[in-house]
């Protein structure tokens, strides 16, 4: 009696063998071959996939053995398909969680996963805490003391330097031939002020920027609050390149003596809004963390990169009653508590002012080639700069010329004691 077509069970007929026997001998000895290939060895797995899964057709042999192994062809096809999906899914789902994590424990927007993360988060500090975030290396070992709880902070007494007193001009002197102009932020100086303003005196009166409607004035809850700073961390951000890094291994004692002041303009201000939460006491000021944010209104000058040098160095002038000021820029992150600097750049050896070496020029004259190669900066500016120092009577750098005088100097960190003749120096490079 002849079975219906479709009641027959599947068999694997003996010349389908034969094929595939042939093929998986072929697959072999080209195995070595396709090593090379990439293109030719996907073929060769899905060619065995094909041999491994392909339908069964009908054949007089075999029949009962194929109509076992049929199941578990079929389980293995749904089971491979079942483990890709759930491997995207999984794959997926983790992606996801990092970054929930990153968003959660940052407190940062998604579109800056990269580089905003706040480390006063709550999930940030306990991972601190478990010894789960790693330390920063410095690059070189700085010899300061251990502990900044046994640091003696010397009496502030008075140099025997010149000038005793100085004082600034405030009201800015328009000339009758410019009966028009605006007052300007430091001042109109005419070229005898200038050379006078060079030679020290006991008292001296100078210009200093700071001129009343000339730009870069503070809001008056933050005129007060400097008033309170003898110790003043000192930082600043124009133009809304960064945000606040905040300072790490700070002891309480610090953060009871120092104010940590981070100046910065309205459109910085902005920026840092958007990216991280920023605090209001109940005065009114703002602050990052540890950092109190002073906002400069009416920058007095058309470019970022001037307007960030009137806190860096005239840090006396907007923070008039400190006695101490160390400078860091915004882009750097200060990982060394604040009185250890101070004890050791300072107050060991009795010095008033240090700043660093720059770490690859020695000459004003190679930096400058350096900025121009990297193209940082106008090239017909920057030359015409280097040739007012060059009529200012600046030669160029040579291994006799004394390293102390001649070296330049790395200002993107320094301490200071605020003297009259470094608050001099300081105005001295403004004009």
């Amino acid at each position: 009696m002849v079975e219906d077509d479709g009641s027959r069970s599947p068999a694997i007929s003996l010349h389908e063998i034969r094929e595939r026997i042939d093929r998986s001998n072929q697959s072999k000895t080209s195995k070595v071959e396709s090593q090379a290939n990439p293109v030719l060895l996907l073929l060769l797995i899905w060619n065995s996939y094909r041999v491994l899964f392909a339908d069964v057709e009908d054949g007089p042999f075999l029949q009962g053995r194929a109509t076992q192994d049929l199941p578990m062809r079929i389980f293995f096809r749904r089971g491979f398909i079942r483990l890709l999906l759930v491997s995207g899914i999984t794959w997926m789902l983790l992606i996801l969680l990092v970054v929930l994590f990153h968003v959660l424990s940052c407190q940062s927007s998604i579109n800056s996963l990269s580089e905003r993360c706040r480390k006063d988060s709550k999930v940030y500090v306990i991972l601190d805490t478990m010894g789960l975030v790693p330390k920063p290396q410095h690059r070189c070992s700085i010899p300061l003391a251990d502990d900044p709880d046994s640091v003696v902070i010397p009496k502030r007494g008075t140099l025997n330097t010149i000038p005793e007193k100085i004082s600034y001009f405030s009201v800015d002197e328009v000339p009758n031939t410019e009966s028009q102009s605006f007052p300007l932020f430091g001042g109109h100086q005419s070229w005898a002020q200038r050379e006078e303003s060079f030679k020290l005196n006991k008292t001296m009166k100078v210009h200093c920027g700071f001129m009343q409607n000339g730009g870069a004035e503070m809001d008056a809850i933050d005129v007060e609050y400097a008033k309170k700073c003898r110790f003043v961390v000192a930082s600043g951000i124009f133009d809304g390149y960064d945000i606040p890094h905040q300072p790490s291994n700070i002891s309480r004692r610090s953060r009871k003596l120092f104010c940590f002041l981070m100046v910065v303009d309205e459109a910085s201000l902005s920026f840092i809004k958007q990216n991280i939460s920023v605090k209001e006491d109940k005065d009114g000021g703002k602050w990052v963390g540890i950092w109190r944010l002073v906002t400069l209104h009416h920058p007095p000058y058309d470019e970022p990169r001037r307007n960030g040098k009137v806190p860096k160095i005239l840090t006396h002038r907007l923070y008039p009653q400190a006695q101490y000021s160390i400078w860091i820029d915004g882009k750097m992150e200060l990982i060394v508590d604040p009185l250890l600097i101070l004890e050791r750049y300072l107050w060991r050896d009795k010095n008033t002012f240090a700043i660093a070496c720059h770490k690859y020029h020695k000459s004003i004259y190679e930096e400058a080639d350096a900025i121009k190669r990297r193209k940082r900066y106008a090239r017909p500016l920057i030359d015409l700069h280097m040739k007012i120092y060059r009529y200012e009577g600046m030669e160029m750098w040579s291994p006799a010329k004394i390293q102390l005088v001649m070296s330049l100097r790395e200002l993107s960190s320094y301490g200071n004691t605020h003297y009259s003749a470094t608050c001099s120096a300081a105005c001295g490079s403004m004009r």
